[in-house]
């Protein structure tokens, strides 16, 4: 299948990198390269563009679609947690700019046999990165019920998540639950007949939470968000875009701290810490799609780009 994704927030994240010609910008979840191409195409000569992603269509897509670019351009196949690691082999200790498009791609979710749609029958798989052994598939018939009561509770924010979990857990006695489509069933069967009338599809959230844990999507953004932000040159920014209210909590948390990092009591006159500033919060607010972009695409619709500018 054709590598498709829609880049969620192309214009307001173009515009808020600032891209300088000759400066140096990383695309840490490259996917398609929608957002790459824009950056690219604003660089001279001297500037340059990493592009990283641990899905190797990801990889293939983009470099295909970024070939004209030539030396401008290195893609690196890996995930962003290990941007640092992987940039400094490459000789490169900062950036100018950053970009982090979270989540999963319309090409995932459209492709069935990955596993993260509730909307076709496929193996249970989920995995961003291939390479990896445990799939969704072993989370589903592993996890025992309060372990899958708190994922799906606390990643899939749904209020049934213990009648799930209790059902997930029943079904597999009787026989593994090998694919979506069956785990979709007994979704189905845990929540009330009127409340599936009323949201949207029953194993939406549950299919979520399965794919934060599975690919530790907060544990990954939280790690790793300090680091990128030391790597900015002064007056580099980093733009996130973020799709889960919990993602948006570490970016805003973040960067309110890398703003104002004192640890002094408040009734203290003076600082005495010695905890100094890294930057500015660009966004106050998040910034959020417009009516335009919700029209074209209704993905879009819990997306938050926030970012922060290096001093």
């Amino acid at each position: 299948m054709e590598f498709r994704h829609y880049s969620v927030m192309l214009k307001e994240t173009i515009r808020e990198l600032c891209i300088r010609p000759e400066g140096i910008y990383v695309d840490g979840t490259l996917g398609g390269g929608g957002h790459a191409l824009e950056v690219c195409r604003r660089l001279s000569g001297q500037g340059h563009f990493y592009g990283i992603d641990q899905d190797a269509d990801a990889v293939a897509a983009a470099g295909e679609r970024l070939s004209g670019f030539g030396g401008l351009v290195t893609i690196i196949r890996s995930n962003y947690c290990s941007m640092r690691e992987e940039l400094g082999k490459l000789g490169v200790e900062h950036a100018d700019g950053i970009l982090l498009d979270l989540g999963v791609s319309s090409h995932q979710l459209d492709e069935a046999g990955r596993g993260f749609t509730y909307r076709e029958d496929a193996p249970l798989d989920m995995r961003m990165d291939q390479r990896q052994e445990r799939t969704a598939r072993d989370i589903v018939n592993g996890y025992d019920e309060t372990e899958l009561y708190h994922m799906i509770r606390d990643y899939g924010e749904d209020r049934f998540a213990k009648n799930i979990a209790k059902h997930i857990v029943q079904a597999r006695e009787k026989k593994a639950i090998e694919t979506t489509g069956e785990l979709v069933e007994v979704i189905r069967a845990a929540i009330p007949m009127k409340v599936r009338m009323q949201k949207g599809h029953p194993a939406k959230q549950t299919f979520q939470a399965i794919r934060i844990e599975l690919n530790r999507e907060l544990e990954v953004l939280k790690d790793s968000l300090d680091d990128m932000i030391d790597m900015l040159n002064p007056g580099g920014r980093i733009c996130i875009i973020t799709f889960h209210s919990l993602e948006d909590r570490i970016v805003k948390n973040t960067f309110r701290r890398n703003e104002n990092p004192c640890t002094c009591p408040s009734d203290f006159p003076v600082c005495v810490c010695g905890k100094v500033s890294k930057g500015k919060v660009i966004t106050r607010k998040p910034i959020l799609p417009s009516e335009e972009e919700l029209q074209e695409n209704s993905r879009s619709k819990s997306a938050k780009l926030r970012v922060f500018e290096r001093i």
